[in-house]
């Protein structure tokens, strides 16, 4: 009979929620054990890793800015120190406005106490040749980008090192979760929390997942600012001096496992009337993002079994929203700290799940 190893806590999945969950949890001295499948982690690896508090069509502070920012900068400067990774970027968001209207509503918007730490400028007249802005336009702090592939590998390595880390899926006949423990394989642990975006699993397959599928385009262009614009779509630094993120197309409907022709012409003309550089598209990326029908995340205990959780639903928002929430949910469950009703997942009991009989 195998040997029994005992541990703490079984993390499926190395998203951006799970990569939080493991850095909150080692930093409690916790033992972990990560089980992934980096190929299919698609959303996080293809994600741009924006992170903007001013948002949406409308242009509003964005759901809970006062605290998340303070916390995802604290969070990822950490984590390039216990790592010695580089992968956090702070850096200025520049929407140019469409109007001399829109210009006005947002030189009255600017003096309103809670924007204040969010507004860099305003520029009411043309300020970069490279960018289309008749009319100027609104500069932006702390904002910024994440690598999120140089993040979750350099997670991933420090799980390596200091927990233990298993590549590969894990179908549900492989765990047992029972008796107040958690079994995988010769692992036995006290708790499971699910990270694993849009695939379903068992246990928390009756919650209102949906997967949202984005696109987005590489670009080699000679634009020289540490500045990213973000009108109709973003342009976000990635690898290499001169290649450049643009995105991100939204269609709940498309599930094809692939880029597609309309997106590619979508971002190339939605760029092409946001900048007035040339560019060359030298790549396309897809991903699917795990959304919920409120845009909150999905943070809780299983109805029925007091072993197994879930942190999931970050949408297109996964960069901002994890590491706050990642502590949230650990407190939740180390120090029984009430989760928030928006974010819990029994907000959605009792309309989607239906006990075994």
């Amino acid at each position: 009979m195998p040997v029994t190893k005992s541990i703490d806590y079984i993390l499926l999945g190395q998203g951006l929620a799970g990569s939080a969950l493991a850095l909150q949890l080692m930093r409690r001295n916790k033992k972990i054990l990560m089980i992934d499948q980096p190929a299919e982690n698609r959303s996080s690896r293809v994600a741009a890793g924006l992170f903007n508090p001013i948002t949406g069509k409308k242009m509003v502070k964005t759901w809970l800015a006062d605290t998340l920012f303070p916390y995802l900068h604290q969070h990822y400067r950490d984590a390039e120190a216990i790592t010695g990774e580089r992968f956090f970027y702070p850096m200025p968001v520049y929407r140019p406005f469409l109007s001399i209207e829109e210009q006005n509503e947002w030189m009255a918007k600017s003096a309103a106490p809670e924007l204040q730490s969010y507004i860099e400028d305003i520029a009411t007249r043309p300020l970069y040749p490279e960018v289309r802005d008749v009319y100027g336009g609104l500069i932006l702090k702390q904002c910024g980008y994440l690598d999120t592939v140089a993040y979750i590998a350099a997670v991933r390595k420090l799980i390596e090192r200091e927990a233990i880390f298993i590549e590969g899926t894990t179908p549900d006949k492989e765990l047992i979760i029972d008796g107040g423990v958690v079994r995988f394989k010769e692992y036995e642990a006290a708790r499971i929390i699910f990270c694993n975006g849009t695939h379903t699993n068992a246990w928390f397959g009756w919650l209102p997942i949906r997967p949202l599928k984005g696109e987005a385009l590489r670009i080699q262009t000679s634009y020289p600012r540490e500045l990213i614009i973000n009108r109709g779509v973003y342009m976000v630094p990635a690898t290499g001096s001169d290649i450049w993120r643009v995105g991100a197309t939204h269609h709940f409907h498309d599930r094809e496992p692939a880029v597609t022709e309309k997106a590619r012409k979508e971002l190339a003309t939605k760029i092409s009337e946001l900048v007035s550089f040339p560019f060359i598209i030298v790549g396309q990326e897809w991903g699917l993002r795990p959304t919920t029908p409120d845009r909150r995340p999905l943070l809780g205990c299983h109805p029925e079994l007091d072993q197994a959780f879930i942190f999931n639903g970050l949408g297109t928002k996964g960069v901002s929203l994890a590491p706050y929430f990642s502590e949230v949910l650990v407190r939740s469950i180390e120090n029984g700290e009430p989760l928030h009703e928006e974010v819990n997942i029994e907000r959605y009991k009792s309309l989607y799940w239906t006990a075994p009989k």
